[in-house]
């Protein structure tokens, strides 16, 4: 008989953490490893963890700016969702929510997070290389981004899905390496609002 493949070493001992938030506090599981680097350093910092398993402050900046956002019957779609804090804070306004990600440990514990906020999201595992059947399932009403711009190869990815998929989008970074080439062609295509929250910049697009 063969032996059942083992689980990666981060995910042997989940904490609970209690994230803060103007509708109300999250409680989320968090794999112990990760919750023990908080997101407190420069933007070049890179974890020795899965990128989706940190509580990054660009995914809870957008929690918070979309706590003051009326969101209830919109359909919200997320990209590279990780641990999915924007995800949770839209349905528990009352929208419809499918959270993406390329990992899918990310949506098995997301999905476990948000029955424990007494919430329901639908999950989807996508590659941006291959997002036909993504955008097949839209259009939807607005679309959610948290620091996904890491890699100049994201750029043209993200600038050719965003427009598919829904006739706004709101994209939250830190100022990683990526987000300047991003914004620079993204100002050239549409109108983009910008604003900060700490040291995250939060941009609404707006495409047509």
């Amino acid at each position: 008989m063969t032996a059942p493949p083992s689980e990666p070493a981060w995910l042997d001992e989940l904490v609970t953490e209690t994230v803060p938030l103007p509708g109300g506090d999250l409680e989320l599981l968090q794999p112990r490893e990760s919750a023990e680097l908080p997101d407190e350093c420069q933007v070049e910092w890179a974890p020795m963890v899965p990128y989706w398993s940190v509580l990054w402050r660009s995914g809870l900046a957008l929690a918070r700016e979309l706590s003051s956002r009326p969101l209830d019957g919109l359909s919200v779609v997320e990209l590279g969702c990780g641990l999915g804090v924007p995800s949770l804070v839209a349905r528990r306004a009352g929208a419809s929510v499918l959270a993406t990600d390329a990992w899918p440990e990310a949506l098995e514990l997301l999905a476990e997070n948000a029955g424990r906020n007494g919430l329901e999201i639908e999950t989807a595992e996508v590659d941006w290389a291959t997002p036909d059947k993504l955008v097949a399932r839209g259009p939807f009403d607005l679309v959610l981004a948290a620091d996904v711009l890491y890699e100049r190869q994201s750029v043209a990815r993200l600038l050719g899905l965003l427009p598919r998929l829904a006739p706004e989008a709101i994209v939250a970074d830190p100022g990683r390496p990526a987000a300047d080439a991003f914004l620079a062609e993204a100002r050239r295509r549409w109108r983009i609002e910008t604003h900060t929250r700490g040291v995250v910049r939060i941009h609404a697009l707006a495409f047509g």
